[in-house]
């Protein structure tokens, strides 16, 4: 928690630094939901859910680098104990200015680690690596796994309880999944990729380039480039499994490289 908040503290209100939009969930509570990663002015992580965001309104449309405040409760500690988890209020989230480019370097340096291990033993389930060699790899997705994701919205949208969900255009799933092969302190890792940002440039990449063009920009951009011009690893784990790490995003310093996904 942070310096102004006390151990005793169930809720409260909070301003962070937006690093992470994961790829969308859809579930029978809340319906199609984003986990959000963010870091508060005293460099502690946070985790953001559920939030639906294509339902919430122009203005609260974060990006990443955004500085967002909103109301939070600690989830119930049996449906998940990880200690950077907030269930936020999605009405209170209000976009209150940005990182600066010039200052994001120094603003996540304090947070980069070399072991997830280490960050696990040590209770925590987020945390920023810098890989070492890393190598961007993408791989079919199986036919069961589109039609289970394309199965999801339909009966999400069979559900009239749910706010907005007929209003909501199902997302078309990326037939790829990607992801990073790279090494650190425990040594090697491959690890699949949940950042929504590079579902989406696929998506849209492959309606202007067609797939195997699309795929050679992607391992460019992905794959040579942000290696090259410095880039880092946002891991984290999944409340039923907290020993399994996944990236969760693709960190480039220098530039906004997450915009309004839709």
């Amino acid at each position: 928690m942070g310096e102004n908040e006390t151990s005793a503290q169930r809720s409260g209100e909070a301003e962070a630094v937006i690093l992470v939009k994961a790829l969308p969930q859809v579930g029978e509570k809340h319906g199609e939901t984003v986990c959000v990663a963010a870091i508060d002015a005293y460099r502690n992580w946070l985790r953001l859910y559920p939030i639906a965001f294509r339902q919430l309104e122009a203005s609260q449309k974060f990006t990443r680098w955004d500085r967002v405040k909103f109301k939070w409760r600690l989830p119930e500690t049996n449906r998940d104990n990880r200690i950077e988890s907030r269930n936020v209020n999605q009405q209170s989230i209000e976009v209150i200015g940005d990182l600066r480019k010039e200052n994001r370097a120094a603003f996540l340096d304090p947070m980069v680690v070399h072991s997830t291990k280490k960050e696990r033993a040590e209770g925590r389930s987020l945390c920023l690596i810098q890989p070492e060699s890393p190598h961007f790899f993408w791989r079919r997705r199986s036919a069961e796994v589109m039609q289970q994701r394309e199965a999801e919205y339909a009966k999400l949208l069979r559900s009239p309880d749910l706010f907005a969900a007929k209003e909501l255009i199902p997302l078309q799933p990326a037939p790829y999944e990607f992801g990073y092969r790279y090494e650190d302190n425990d040594g090697k890792h491959e690890c699949l990729c949940h950042d929504w940002e590079i579902e989406q440039t696929y998506l849209n990449w492959s309606r202007k380039y067609g797939e195997q063009e699309t795929l050679d920009k992607l391992q460019e951009q992905f794959g040579r480039r942000f290696p090259g011009e410095g880039m880092m690893l946002a891991m984290g784990t999944h409340s039923r499994y907290p020993d399994i790490w996944m990236i969760i995003g693709v960190v480039k310093i220098g530039r906004p490289d997450q915009g309004v996904l839709i």
